[in-house]
């Protein structure tokens, strides 16, 4: 047996994924200058609070997956991927919903949906908005790069940094891929430098990038964006929502 396996999520997994992902983040020095004053206890802390309700957004649209150490059953690594806004043509597919359900979260009740909506809205998740003005060029060639195109976007990937260098981020890509390749989509993503090893090992091929400077806010003067795709290999069965 693999000593991780990537599965589905549920809400009950807002924590551990709280820590794992946030505690990813930090070590990415431009992503760090948002959050001044605070750390990284505090802003995993505030995380947990909206990790349930995050993964209950969209369930239309967004998948997610852990993947687990078998032998202590610990998350060590999350992905989350978002689907094209099209209805997807695949075999026994009569919806939206029905596409990748192994990646869906379980639905809950009204109540537990009430209860992690308030916990959202709560949460101290107030950074630094001077940043907004690198996100800007950056979201605006992103938009640019997937503009009437049909992706599956892996929309975010985190690893423990306790756990890196062992394959857990390939799981994670790869499952991605796979599913991709069923529904006859390229996959893109808009990753870190620290990320791109990992995707052009797996095929990705970079399209473009846009290297910002960060020094005002205190960085070190480099903030990279790197977008990527991975082509399928077999023809895209996508159809418009409106056709």
């Amino acid at each position: 047996m693999s000593r991780f396996v990537v599965t589905s999520c549920t809400i009950n997994d807002g924590l551990a994924l709280a820590h794992n992902n946030i505690s990813a983040f930090w070590t990415d020095p431009s992503w760090v200058l948002m959050w001044p004053g605070k750390t990284l206890d505090q802003v995993i802390a505030e995380a947990v609070r909206r990790m349930p309700h995050n993964l209950l957004m969209e369930p239309t649209w967004r998948r997610h997956q852990k993947a687990v150490d078998t032998r202590f059953g610990t998350i060590v690594g999350y992905a989350r991927w978002i689907l094209p806004d099209a209805n997807i043509d695949v075999p026994a597919a009569s919806n939206q919903d029905a596409v990748w359900p192994t990646a869906q979260v379980p639905n809950v009740g009204k109540e537990q949906e009430r209860e992690a909506a308030s916990e959202f809205a709560a949460a101290d998740w107030s950074y630094n908005h001077a940043l907004d003005e690198l996100d800007e060029p950056i979201l605006g060639m992103k938009s640019r790069l997937m503009e009437g195109k049909h992706y599956l976007l892996l929309d975010y990937l985190a690893v423990h940094p306790d756990n890196r260098g062992q394959g857990i981020a390939t799981m994670l890509v790869e499952s991605g891929i796979r599913e991709a390749e069923k529904l006859g989509l390229d996959v893109f993503v808009h990753a870190l430098k620290a990320g791109l090893g990992v995707y052009r090992r797996v095929g990705f091929t970079l399209v473009d990038q846009i290297i910002l400077d960060d020094s005002k806010y205190g960085g070190k003067g480099e903030c990279g964006a790197y977008f990527l795709v991975k082509k399928s290999r077999h023809q895209n069965t996508v159809q418009l929502q409106n056709s």
